[in-house]
């Protein structure tokens, strides 16, 4: 009885190891994948192009200033430069759905200038009388 009990515990010790091995392979097939899914979602969201956020940004170069503002009509973002040898400023935007720059208004910066600040007319002295004057 000794050699068939030694099977028979043989058997089931082989049996029990079995199943610890394959909930052991389970787990470990389960955490792989799991690590995997992570990897690919992490990797989507780092090489993904990342939304310019320029709002507010003022730069000058010789002859020329650029800034960023916001369009409140269609909540556009507009480039706005100013050319200082030409006296102009020029408001670009993008159009995304045609991939184009195009030019939202250029105004000139001295017919501006001219117009906010009219030449006033000159005042006339007041005429010299006899007002104050002292006759010897």
């Amino acid at each position: 009885m000794n050699s068939a009990d030694n099977n028979a515990n043989h058997a089931d010790s082989n049996h029990v190891d079995s199943n610890h091995v394959d909930s052991r392979n389970l787990a470990i097939g389960i955490l792989s994948t799991t690590a995997m899914i992570l990897l690919v979602g992490l990797l989507i969201i780092h090489t993904r192009p990342q939304q310019v956020m320029a709002a507010g940004m003022t730069t000058t170069n010789g002859d020329y200033a650029m800034t960023v503002g916001v369009a409140s009509q269609n909540n556009e973002e507009v480039v706005y430069i100013i050319d200082a040898p030409m006296q102009r400023l020029i408001a670009y935007t993008f159009d995304a759905g045609r991939r184009e720059i195009g030019v939202v208004d250029a105004i000139d910066l001295a017919e501006m200038r001219a117009s906010a600040n009219p030449k006033q007319p000159q005042r006339k002295a007041p005429p010299k009388g006899k007002r104050g004057r002292r006759r010897p």
